[in-house]
């Protein structure tokens, strides 16, 4: 179709079919409407694993902006009411959050998250090691998107970082005091060692739920930076230096938050 091209696939190591849908969407709101009837009708009868992604041309919510007007709710509800009925998940990503920015400048300068891949419970069955990479934007107005399909799921082990401003929400000490709790006895350093693992897992869940990912945040406001700078060194113009410094200031705050103990 006209906004999105259906392949059906053969995975030679996994022995397994898989449905992979590329999108391209209009810019349109109302002209998007044919696309997501396209993917209604294909939900229903979906009886594989299912790839879809490309470019939505819509954003999720409002964290995927930087500039320009304000969200307006009612060109994403489409969107959204559609992947919910589709069954279909964001797969997240690496990088930078915003996949496209608009080349332009000063006041006319925006950044979304436009370009993202989804898939059903059945794809993330069949490829649990899936990871979606947003790459740097070389030629495009928009960010290449690498996926590695992965059978089995690598074994991640983050460290554990304690955030700063993490004491201060007022919610912070009834998390520890809620996940410093232990159903066993055991020795001593047992048990330390146990209700530490539960706390780093509790507060590590309530920090992502209640500040969003900072360190994710941060790489998006570099590229913010970077951009405005550019501008500044072509046009060193008062008003250019105040938009630079904004931004500029935004970062800091996001740095000073990452900052640990």
């Amino acid at each position: 179709m006209v906004q999105q091209l259906t392949l059906r696939l053969f995975h030679t190591e996994s022995h397994v079919e898989f449905v992979l849908t590329l999108i391209y969407a209009k810019c349109d709101a109302i002209e998007r409407i044919e696309l997501w009837d396209s993917l209604y009708a294909m939900a229903r009868d979906m009886d594989a694993s299912w790839l879809v992604g490309g470019d939505f041309n819509v954003i999720w919510d409002e964290e995927e902006k930087f500039g320009g007007l304000p969200v307006s709710l009612n060109k994403i509800d489409d969107f959204r009411h559609c992947i919910n009925t589709c069954n279909l998940f964001d797969l997240g990503f690496k990088g930078n959050i915003f996949t496209w920015w608009n080349g332009r400048a000063e006041e006319d300068c925006i950044f979304k998250r436009l370009d993202r891949c989804l898939a059903n419970v059945e794809f993330q069955q069949t490829f649990p090691g899936i990871e979606v990479q947003h790459l740097s934007k070389t030629g495009s107005d928009h960010s290449p998107m690498y996926l590695k399909c992965d059978i089995e799921t690598p074994p991640i082990k983050k460290p554990f970082k304690f955030l700063n401003f993490w004491v201060e929400h007022a919610t912070f000490k009834d998390v520890v005091k809620e996940n410093w709790s232990a159903d066993f006895s055991a020795n001593p350093f047992i048990l330390s060692n146990q209700k530490l693992k539960k706390l780093k897992k509790a507060l590590s869940l309530w920090s992502k739920a209640t500040f969003g990912d900072i360190f994710q945040k941060i790489a998006s406001m570099e590229e913010v930076v970077m951009v405005h700078e550019a501008e500044f060194e072509a046009n060193p113009t008062g008003m250019n230096r105040e938009r630079l410094q904004k931004v500029q200031a935004e970062l800091i705050k996001c740095l000073a938050l990452e900052e640990k103990y």
